[in-house]
């Protein structure tokens, strides 16, 4: 069975003071659990971040593009109450970063997530009643 590792909060630290990360590497804040966003949904947006963000130095393009359709996809299949809770979740981590005073383009990454994504596209009105 393989050894995970302990949280980043039971650790003391976070992914952006670690030494081991490498330059290049696209980290996304810790994110507090007091705000009760979807553990899944934040996984998710710290695997994009990396994924989308970080240099290829760090990350083969092509497996990271391939990892970001796959999440797109799953994503789109929200319905519901669980897209209406994703959609409230977004709102309380948009809020958070507000303020937290985050710069401009973590904002305009969470603001653009599910649009991006192509989450909630089409039959939003149906999904949600």
């Amino acid at each position: 069975m393989a050894d995970f590792p302990e949280p980043a909060d039971e650790r003391g630290d976070s992914a952006e003071s670690c030494s081991d990360v490498p330059d290049g590497a696209a980290v996304f804040p810790l994110i507090p659990d007091e705000l009760g966003i979807h553990p899944l949904l934040l996984a998710v947006i710290h695997a994009v971040v990396f994924f989308d963000g970080s240099d290829v130095e760090v990350i083969n393009d092509a497996a990271a593009n391939e990892a970001l359709n796959y999440f797109a996809t799953y994503l789109q299949r929200l319905r519901g109450p669980d897209l209406m809770r994703i959609r409230e979740d977004m709102d309380c981590l948009i809020a958070f970063g507000k303020q937290e005073g985050w710069p401009k383009e973590e904002m305009q990454f969470l603001q653009g997530f599910l649009k991006e994504f192509g989450v909630g596209q089409g039959k939003v009105q149906q999904d949600v009643l």
